[in-house]
């Protein structure tokens, strides 16, 4: 395998799709470091692990010699992008953008190398492009190509509003590329239509166009809709780290080996390893304790995933819990359950309204952990640990 053949297969790997793999390839060949753009919008303080699927593929740019241009998009979080969503989302102050931005600087380099990575702020250009620059800007792209965006034609189509400052998102992030001179922009699937944005604009320019690699939405906990802190399905990097271990370790057997694939940093060798002795007998717990100390050592240090393991062992393993603890099987739609159907169903409570007022009283546990949204879905392939009040406990097998 020749050196372009392996950073290739590195870079694709968990990889959605990439545009335009032949261009990437002759880029790779010619031996220069290249400038590899990602964006973030400071919308909320902390970063989780979905926004790290990003973030580690910059890592293996670095790992392969490449210049990481982290974007913080003080002036685009302004603007608010409304990727997937069915209606305008609200504009933040610039004081919360700056604040959030600040704890994303901590944050990402728990993960990126410092002395190839640069810090970048597009209101450094948006700013100086000025009113003017804004309307000539515009002029680059028509109200039918914004249309072709799947979001906007939706609400279009459905009669709901779109703002107009809407439009200058896209053409906003795609001039981001001009600016930095970009020759590789990283982005979610649902980025998609701005990512392209940037390669036309780069052309219009006078740039060669960037490559884009468009990575997978990691799924939240539930195992079904994307990480979001609004569902509460999230695992936050910056959360305790017997958080970080609880919660990974409840995730099903099945997403664990997709969280394998966009989280760790285990070899896709390695990895393919742990599959054939899991398929072979291994328990799939073992592995998955894996996963959740390389996780909290990643944003915690190991020490720190060596006292979270001990302490979950401790809860889970050493008389913490009832020896004639019941296994019950609960069954459980593609959707997912919500926890307060879950407890009642596994005869905990006796009504959901009782399983509900004990969760809101903080009496209830799951995997150890008190549970404080009632309404947080659990999915099929997992099998969980609950607790309410004191004394009742059940192993529940989610299926």
């Amino acid at each position: 395998m020749t050196d372009v053949q392996a950073a290739l297969e590195l870079i694709k790997r968990g990889a959605d799709e990439l545009l335009i793999e032949s261009e990437l390839v002759e880029r790779l060949r010619a031996g220069r470091p290249l400038r590899v753009k990602a964006g973030f919008d400071p919308t909320a303080p902390d970063l989780h692990l979905g926004h790290t699927v990003l973030i580690n593929k910059l890592r293996h740019f670095q790992e392969l010699g490449h210049q990481v241009l982290f974007l913080i998009g003080d002036f685009t979080g302004m603007i608010g992008d409304p990727s997937g969503k069915n209606a305008t989302r609200p504009p933040l102050s610039r004081e919360q953008i700056l604040e959030n931005a600040r704890t994303y600087q901590e944050q990402v380099f728990k993960i990126l190398d410092p002395e190839k990575t640069e810090i970048c702020f597009n209101s450094a250009w948006m700013e100086e492009l000025g009113s003017a620059g804004m309307i000539r800007l515009a002029s680059r792209h028509t109200v039918a190509r914004m249309l072709e965006r799947d979001d906007f034609a939706k609400r279009y189509a459905g009669g709901q509003p779109i703002a107009i400052h809407e439009f200058l998102y896209p053409l906003c992030q795609g001039y981001d590329s001009v600016a930095m001179r970009s020759d590789v922009e990283l982005g979610g699937t649902d980025q998609k239509f701005n990512l392209l944005v940037g390669r036309e604009l780069q052309k219009q320019y006078g740039q060669s166009p960037q490559c884009v690699l468009m990575m997978p939405l990691l799924e939240g906990l539930d195992g079904v809709n994307k990480m979001s802190k609004s569902l509460g399905n999230y695992i936050g990097i910056a959360e305790p780290p017997r958080e970080i271990f609880g919660k990974t370790m409840s995730i099903s057997d099945d997403l664990m080996w997709r969280y394998y694939e966009l989280l760790s940093f285990r070899s896709a060798a390695e990895i393919a390893r742990l599959r054939v002795e899991v398929e072979e007998g291994h328990n799939p717990r073992d592995v998955k304790v894996a996963l959740a100390m390389e996780l909290v050592a990643r944003f915690h240090g190991q020490r720190a995933a060596e006292d979270a393991l001990a302490e979950f062992e401790a809860r889970f393993q050493r008389g913490a819990l009832p020896d004639d603890m019941p296994e019950v099987r609960v069954a459980v739609g593609a959707a997912g359950l919500p926890v307060f159907q879950v407890i009642k169903q596994a005869g905990l409570t006796g009504t959901t309204s009782e399983a509900m007022r004990m969760i809101e009283q903080g009496a209830v546990r799951l995997n150890g952990e008190r549970v404080e949204d009632k309404g947080a879905l659990l999915s099929a392939g997992q099998t969980v640990v609950l607790q309410v009040g004191k004394r009742k406990f059940a192993s529940v097998v989610l299926g």
